[in-house]
């Protein structure tokens, strides 16, 4: 089975998109076979690896709330990794999906058909602590949590931390915190560095490494439907996520 990481926080802005994507870009240069799955209604996943949300006939929504297979959905990106794709319609299913007799599995079960022909599924959780992000760690082997270590970017990683428990206590005993992976990070600057120790003191989480820089880099990838490892291979950015990735699966 594969490892299955749900990459979450409730905050948006944090880089959480951009550290799915370029991570699974990463393992796939690793030889690593990968699927990521969208669980956002904003479809910014979607949208970063080169495939227009409103081109699309059918979507993660479609599987989740039954009559199409996660199969018929998936389709691949230009830098190697498949996608399960969402669009806005995405928005729509939480209320659809509390009707189900086990709503919490819904992206489990979803998964379950395809599960064996990845050797990562990297699942992209929407900004919210709400069933959609609770179906993703529900359905994860690991979580990683992105923050930007900025003051108020911290101050909900407690709640964030309270819904991993209570999946961990409720529909998925065997999850495991990862750690907290720094982004938009400027080692330069006091304040960052002393967000991050409070975040390793007050949770007692485990910092990953490297941080990933703050960069320009970042924000101009999407716009062409890929990566920084395609538009700047060579770049700090995508030389931190190559390290993260040859990390994790060293793991």
């Amino acid at each position: 089975m594969p490892r299955t990481l749900a990459v979450a926080n409730q905050k948006g802005g944090v880089a959480k998109t951009t550290t799915v994507a370029s991570l699974g870009a990463a393992l796939v240069e690793l030889g690593h076979r990968v699927l990521l799955v969208d669980l956002d209604p904003q479809a910014c996943l979607t949208f970063s690896v080169g495939i227009d949300p409103e081109d699309l006939d059918k979507s993660i929504q479609q599987v989740l709330l039954g009559g199409v297979k996660a199969r018929d959905v998936i389709v691949p990106s230009e830098e190697g990794a498949d996608l399960l794709p969402a669009t806005i319609e995405l928005a729509t299913a939480e209320l659809s999906l509390a009707a189900e007799s086990d709503p919490e599995h819904v992206v489990r079960t979803a998964l379950r058909p395809v599960a064996a022909e990845y050797d990562w599924i990297i699942v992209d959780c929407p900004p919210t602590l709400g069933l959609l992000t609770v179906n993703g760690l529900s359905a994860a082997s690991e979580v990683l949590i992105p923050l930007q270590c900025e003051t108020l970017a911290h101050r909900g990683v407690g709640q964030l931390l309270d819904t991993i428990h209570d999946v961990q206590r409720l529909t998925n005993p065997g999850l495991e915190v990862l750690g907290v992976l720094p982004t938009l990070y400027d080692g330069r600057t006091t304040h960052a560095r002393a967000v991050l120790e409070t975040i390793a003191d007050t949770y007692s989480l485990t910092v990953l490494s490297p941080a990933i820089p703050k960069s320009i880099r970042f924000a101009e990838a999407p716009a062409i439907g890929h990566t920084v490892l395609t538009t700047s291979p060579r770049s700090a950015g995508a030389n931190a996520y190559r390290q993260l990735a040859t990390n994790l699966a060293r793991g």
